[in-house]
């Protein structure tokens, strides 16, 4: 039992999953201005839509990913499960995900988890095998999360604080997984997908990967512009967090950079945008506190 609980786990990458709901709190949270018993059911949800997200990308790419170093011990290639075994699980959790949504938060919050869906497995999954920057269309799906939570909290979707929110995540998606090329980029040839490796240097990957650091960090800048914090102290939370990661990325640029450097980087961003997410849904709930 305990193996078969591990495959699921794995299957499902359900850590990452629960982690990527981070954000759906945090555009909860800046709509409802405040942390109330509605935003569990939505977080619940979406991780349950993510899980089956991911678990049917592994269904989809498993022949792919017994090629691959990284992903050759993932539950379907190493026969840990079986395809079966892994669609019925993906099916279920999405299932489970989608009526969760439209039980809880609605029809928008339900089309908007179904088109994450839709964009991860049925276009991202796909444009992988044919594009190189296959990651900046990709991103779309960073960006649906915080959209989701905020229409759940009854928020309309041309509002800008949400808009301004969303590009946040959506730019930042594209340098979160372009650090990873850098340990992963080989990998990926051999399993004969695109990867932005067969088309820069890694000095070319490396200055293109700070350039978009650096846009996530001015795009976290517009977020006091567009209403999404409204104290002072948050908007210099939010550009001291900025610069912060700027500097840090700055040592990809250094001739001494190597694999530590990008795994510091690639740390930092993360942290970055958890930053980002505390710093937004401090600055609500203390406003109406």
């Amino acid at each position: 039992m305990r193996e078969r609980l591990k495959a699921v786990l794995d299957l499902t990458k359900f850590r990452i999953a629960v982690l990527a709901t981070l954000s759906t709190a945090a555009g909860y949270i800046l709509r409802a201005e405040r942390v109330d018993t509605g935003l569990l059911p939505v977080l619940a949800g979406t991780a349950l839509l993510g899980a089956g997200s991911l678990a049917l990308n592994q269904v989809q790419e498993h022949r792919t990913d017994a090629l691959m170093e990284r992903t050759r011990n993932r539950p379907i290639p190493s026969g840990r499960m079986s395809v079966a075994e892994a669609s019925g699980v993906s099916a279920g959790l999405l299932f489970c995900g989608l009526v969760m949504l439209w039980g809880f938060a609605g029809i928008v919050p339900l089309a908007l988890g179904a088109l994450c869906v839709l964009w991860y497995n049925g276009v991202y999954t796909y444009l992988k095998r044919w594009t190189p920057f296959a990651a900046i269309p990709g991103s779309v799906i960073g960006a649906i999360p915080p959209v989701i939570g905020w229409t759940a909290a009854g928020g309309y979707l041309t509002h800008p604080a949400i808009i301004s929110l969303a590009m946040f995540f959506f730019v930042w998606q594209v340098p979160h997984f372009w650090l990873l090329l850098r340990k992963y980029g080989k990998d990926y040839e051999r399993a004969e997908l695109s990867s932005l490796t067969q088309v820069f240097s890694t000095e070319q990957l490396t200055r293109l990967t700070f350039v978009w650091i650096v846009a996530a960090a001015v795009t976290c800048l517009s977020l006091p512009v567009f209403g999404a914090v409204y104290s002072n102290l948050a908007a210099a939370a939010l550009l001291a967090c900025a610069v912060w990661l700027v500097w840090r990325a700055s040592g990809l640029l250094m001739p001494e950079a190597d694999d530590a450097s990008f795994r510091r980087t690639f740390v930092s961003i993360n942290v970055y945008a958890l930053l980002v997410m505390v710093i937004v849904s401090a600055d609500r709930l203390v406003k109406t506190g």
